[in-house]
């Protein structure tokens, strides 16, 4: 059964130019901001105000609700621009690039003896605690917060996603650090998700706690949603973490040396490229900046993430390690006569289970008893299906393989919306 498991999922083809070199090359953004991630809605309080200076990972704000918890500067520079809407909440501060400026260091000599507390206080003043995701409702964890077991991804199956090995590579004792610090935030496992190959990371790690799981090549088998969906799944009362591995492996590095790593790997590709590449580059960095020089002419969008699930923006999201440059259609697309109908029906158009839609969901999930929880509503059936451990990136796969209206990724989040809601979570 696992084995057919990990044989389930789609490959999308995704349309990009050919990529040139293999080595990520540094790229260093003239501008960069600190924004929330899609959707996310932070409540600041400002410790910085614009045309001051300040130091790479210092921080720039902090959560009105959770002051220990700080959004940092992602390089050396000035702040160029504060943009907090009604009721402090947070759009963007936007840097200026100070390339002589100073890097902020920590003191770890207590989270390093592994101290839990120092090591969540770390965690939290570094800016790495925003890198966590907690599931159910993929919100950020709360300061106090304890989850019943995390996931570290060292896999992404994303059409034109950078291979997370390669970036460990030459990382394996950051990432030993990394792990065996989690395991002091949880009392239950630390999963480790990769693909094929050489284990990362042994199963003495982590007190013994580390489990090693495997991906298949096809989506979605390399998201974090549909690990945690087999092997731990989520609940309001048992939440579960997940973080990229090389986060974990910053964590690591963070440890030994004081300072949080200040670049992270990015693949910028899309069918409105000349060519693709891999870049490493700071958090937040300025997407018009990263494929400067690069594209095509026309008009084309720049997108937060990969083509299936991201999300046209200005800023590189917090969690995402992609830019996908897509080219622009003006207007609404030519379709077939018969979905056209459908589109102008008084209904919306039907969610219909194919083969294409089983596989799209990786083969974890009924699509019939699925879609019809999602279609009518029916919280109570989508949580005993697993809903509450999966995101709407889980189901971009199906939303682009049925094209269908409303989107069940849409359909999802309202789910969980109104789950937390009545949880009061």
């Amino acid at each position: 059964m696992l084995s057919q498991l990990m044989q389930a999922g789609l490959s999308p083809n995704v349309r990009s130019a050919p990529l040139t070199g293999g080595e990520p090359v540094e790229h260093w953004t003239e501008e960069a901001a600190v924004v929330p991630q899609h959707r996310e809605h932070l409540r600041v309080d400002m410790v910085v105000r614009e045309g001051e200076a300040v130091a790479g990972g210092a921080p720039v704000a902090r959560l009105r609700d959770h002051p220990e918890i700080a959004l940092v500067a992602p390089m050396p520079g000035r702040v160029a621009k504060v943009h907090l809407g009604p009721g402090r909440q947070l759009h963007e501060i936007v840097l200026f690039r100070d390339a002589g400026g100073d890097m902020r260091r920590h003191d770890t000599e207590a989270a390093g003896a592994g101290d839990g507390s120092a090591l969540r206080a770390l965690l939290q003043d570094s800016g790495l605690w925003r890198q966590f995701r907690a599931r159910p409702f993929g919100r950020m964890p709360a300061p106090d917060a304890k989850p019943a077991a995390i996931l570290v991804m060292a896999a992404d199956s994303r059409p034109l996603a950078p291979d997370p090995l390669a970036m460990l590579e030459a990382r394996g004792e950051d990432l030993m650090w990394g792990l065996a610090a989690l395991g002091h935030l949880t009392e239950g496992p630390v999963y480790l998700c990769q693909r094929s190959g050489p284990a990362l990371a042994g199963p003495g790690a982590v007190e013994g706690r580390l489990r090693l799981l495997r991906s298949g090549p096809r989506h979605p088998q390399g998201l974090a949603g549909h690990q945690l969906h087999h092997h731990h799944p989520a609940s309001v009362a048992a939440p579960v973490w997940d973080i990229h591995a090389e986060d974990v492996a910053d964590l690591g590095t963070l440890l030994e040396t004081g300072l949080r790593p200040a670049l992270r790997t990015v693949s910028v590709t899309g069918p409105a490229l000349s060519e693709a590449r891999l870049l490493r580059c700071q958090d937040g960095a300025h997407l018009a900046g990263l494929c400067h020089g690069l594209t095509v002419p026309g008009p084309h969008d720049l997108v937060s993430g990969s083509a299936l699930d991201g999300h046209r923006a200005v800023w590189l999201a917090p969690r995402d390690r992609q830019l996908s440059v897509m080219t622009h259609h003006h207007g609404a697309p030519r379709g077939h006569w018969f979905r056209n109908a459908l589109s102008r029906a008084a209904r919306p158009v039907p969610l219909i289970p194919t083969a294409a839609l089983e596989q799209a969901l990786g083969g974890a999930l009924p699509a019939v008893a699925l879609l019809r929880a999602l279609s009518a509503g029916d919280d109570e059936t989508l949580a005993k299906l697993g809903g509450l451990t999966l995101l709407e990136e889980d189901l971009a796969l199906a939303d682009y393989v049925t094209g269908a209206e409303p989107r069940l990724s849409a359909l999802l989040r309202g789910a969980l919306d109104r789950i937390a809601a009545e949880e009061g979570a």
